[in-house]
């Protein structure tokens, strides 16, 4: 028998809680995005929440832009959302990735699981790296031909950062700090959706 790894909200909250003391944002803020460990990995099924959230989001990282920025950056993310749902894109390729998880997810809907249907409707990327990572996890998912594409935000972390600028998520690298990562996935919440390619 195989001991399943599979963190629910609670578990991770009391996790997160001491770590956003003092911040602006508490836990339940990050609700929101938290995708549980088994929508992303062929385990035990678990959701101890029976709502789904409404900003579901994949992170993906490249290590390697903006100097240590991109670490960074990773480390973060991987400490404020479920370690599962964030990605170096120097590890793994986006395309093996996202195949990856949108197989697991037509699976669980084909075995009725409303969370995971909700997570597919409601999936959100954000892409981290300079105009190279973004155009490469464009491309990605412009191939995978979904009926639903997610929506992607760009987080500027390379040099010339002109796609990020170009929809409007600034030009600058980011501070790499909770309380950045945090004011971002906020933005995140609060953005529009617009088309780039038909």
């Amino acid at each position: 028998m195989s001991k399943s790894i599979t963190m629910g909200w609670d578990s991770f909250k009391r996790r997160l809680d001491p770590l956003m003391a003092g911040s602006k944002y508490d836990s339940d803020f990050l609700k929101d995005f938290y995708i549980p460990t088994y929508i992303l990995n062929d385990e035990t099924k678990s959701s101890d929440d029976p709502d789904p959230p409404k900003f579901p989001v994949l992170v993906f990282i490249n290590s390697k832009s903006g100097g240590q920025l991109g670490g960074d950056l990773l480390q973060t993310y991987k400490t404020v959302l479920n370690e599962y749902q964030v990605f170096d894109v120097g590890k793994e390729s986006p395309d093996k990735t996202l195949r990856r998880v949108y197989i697991r997810l037509e699976k669980l809907k084909k075995e009725n699981d409303k969370f995971a249907a909700n997570i597919n409707e409601r999936l959100r990327i954000i892409v981290a790296g300079g105009d190279g990572t973004a155009g490469w996890l464009l491309g990605v998912v412009c191939d995978l031909k979904l009926p639903h594409p997610p929506p992607i935000a760009t987080v500027p972390l390379g040099t010339g950062n002109n796609l990020p600028f170009s929809f409007g998520w600034g030009k600058k690298n980011p501070g790499t700090d909770r309380n950045s990562v945090l004011s971002f996935l906020e933005q995140v919440k609060g953005a529009k959706e617009m088309e780039i390619d038909k």
